[in-house]
């Protein structure tokens, strides 16, 4: 099992390598030495984002317009979660799960980025630091897929089916992407089943370290 230290302003790992943030890889780095404190992934990936020069890669939430009252929890719950680790979000910009992870995002003082289907910013959430507006409809999805490098599905197998999550999901595994179903998420070959919003954090901050 490979542990990850924090040394002298360096994040390592126990066999040696070191993390190189501009170029976002682990490379050789000789001995670790001593007196480095032991880190678990959330709490180093944390520490690269905010503090240790680390890409704000962002990872993407997605969720149904039409959403049960848990699937809301869930949307604000990891995007607490993920925001508060440091990372910059992705949603869909508008109601239901979208409006919920950017609420929760912002509680956790993050950055959401809206991508929204229309050629109006203003139809973005309240929420939302960054509405982009795209104008191409729901081909945007593709771009939120290509866009996060771990996607999130937080809802979308309840009638109405989210159509528009399961491309979501779909376009993510076919780019390689980590992708997350949630309890309420469609299930699709290839994604990662969470039950809560810190496994989920802690999947996705493995992946930002090249560990999963």
């Amino acid at each position: 099992m490979i542990d990850l230290l924090l040394s002298g302003g360096r994040l390592c790992r126990s066999d040696g390598l070191v993390f190189d943030c501009p170029a976002h890889r682990w490379i050789a780095g000789g001995s670790v030495g001593s007196g480095g404190a032991s880190v678990a992934a959330t709490a180093a990936a944390t520490w690269l984002l905010r503090e240790g020069g680390g890409r704000r890669l962002p990872a993407a939430i997605i969720g149904p317009r039409e959403a049960t009252d848990s699937v809301l929890t869930m949307a604000e719950e990891v995007a607490v979660a993920l925001a508060g680790i440091g990372f910059p979000l992705i949603c869909g910009g508008r109601g239901g799960a979208m409006e919920a992870a950017s609420r929760g995002c912002a509680k956790a003082g993050g950055l959401m980025l809206g991508i929204l289907p229309s050629d109006d910013w203003r139809e973005a959430n309240a929420h939302v630091t960054i509405p982009i507006a795209t104008g191409i409809g729901e081909a945007r999805n593709s771009i939120i897929a290509n866009a996060g490098f771990a996607i999130i599905a937080v809802g979308g197998a309840a009638e109405p089916v989210s159509y528009g999550t399961i491309s979501e999901m779909a376009f993510g595994l076919r780019l390689g992407r980590l992708v997350v179903g949630m309890p309420e998420a469609p299930e699709l070959p290839g994604m990662l089943r969470c039950k809560t919003a810190a496994e989920a954090a802690e999947r996705v901050a493995l992946r930002y370290l090249g560990l999963a």
